[in-house]
């Protein structure tokens, strides 16, 4: 066991890496010694540029912070050497890190993942998960080496996805997981009882980034297909459609409807109550908060009682017709 707390240089960017650097700085083995984050980024209708949630923590708990553009080329060396960590720990950083980093510090760079690797290496393992209608997802703990997600394993948390579940909510549970795993992974790592697990070679799947095609809602596909794709892209990006009009709507809240619907695939079959159903392949959705393009998010009632939207109409024939305000 160590003397004194181990030196940690943290790198990450997005909300689920501020959860895990916020449960080192509470680790009584942790002193955070840097953190390694994204350049500031536009955002917004005003497009002003926004510090991620990484810097924003580590600012106000008087962490050193660090935004390199680029690691490339031992871009970032110099500062590294200067800080001498112990151990980096990675949570979503956002850029593949070169093998000097990697193989720096002595105790070595650990990161946490967002799923039960191997599956859902890669970029968007959240959203990925759900809309492939996972029952179960977590987070690993990995040494990191040169390959995407391809480190030994160091150890697992997991948590159930319910039917209900959004990607957010999974977000949510897993910024939690990570905090914890990365923790437990430290007090392992300084007591010197942790142990390396090479990666299975079967079972191995990807998730790659969201993309504006990944988006669309394909109402050709059975209801239940649907439901997994709209609640694996809530609230981000959100899951899209286009009206009559070719005007997007994204829809961020759904459920499976309880009873059939006859149509053809993409009709609105039902405005009553508080949803939109729209018929799939097979069965039908029901559309439960929308964001119509140059609006804010509403529920699907105010959507009809506004006559954005009726029954009859066919959602999805304009996809791809319209780069508005709105649209991904």
């Amino acid at each position: 066991m160590s003397a004194s707390p181990v030196r940690v240089l943290f790198m990450g960017t997005p909300d689920i890496a501020a959860s895990v650097l916020g449960a080192l700085i509470g680790g009584e083995r942790v002193s955070v010694i840097g953190a390694v984050t994204q350049p500031d980024r536009q955002k917004g209708r005003g497009m002003r540029f926004s510090p991620p949630p990484v810097k924003e923590l580590a600012v106000k708990n008087g962490i050193p912070v660090f935004q390199p553009e680029t690691l490339k080329n031992g871009a970032f060396l110099a500062d590294l050497e200067a800080l001498d960590p112990d151990l980096i720990v990675v949570a979503a950083y956002g850029k593949i890190l070169p093998p000097y980093l990697i193989n720096y510090p002595r105790l070595g760079c650990v990161n946490a993942h967002a799923s039960i690797l191997p599956k859902y290496r890669g970029a968007a393992p959240i959203n990925r998960a759900v809309m492939d209608g996972e029952t179960e997802t977590g987070v690993t703990a990995m040494y990191m080496d040169e390959g995407l997600d391809t480190g030994d394993i160091i150890l697992t948390l997991r948590t159930p996805i319910s039917e209900n579940d959004t990607a957010g909510d999974v977000h949510d549970r897993l910024a939690v997981l990570a905090g914890e795993a990365m923790l437990r992974t430290v007090d392992l790592i300084v007591s010197g009882a942790v142990t390396r697990t090479p990666q299975p070679s079967a079972g191995v799947s990807y998730a790659p980034k969201i993309t504006k095609e990944d988006a669309v809602i394909d109402f050709n596909l059975p209801a239940e297909t649907v439901f997994n794709r709209i609640r694996g892209l809530s609230p981000y990006p959100g899951a899209i459609t286009t009206l009559p009009d070719g005007k997007t709507l994204k829809v961020t809240g759904a459920r499976l409807a309880k009873s059939g619907a006859e149509g053809v695939p993409g009709t609105v079959v039902d405005t009553k109550g508080d949803a939109i159903r729209v018929a799939c392949s097979r069965g039908a959705v029901d559309l439960l908060t929308v964001t119509p393009e140059g609006r804010g998010r509403m529920d699907a009632a105010s959507f009809v009682r506004g006559r954005g939207i009726a029954e009859g109409n066919v959602l999805g024939l304009g996809i791809g017709t319209s780069d508005k305000e709105g649209s991904l």
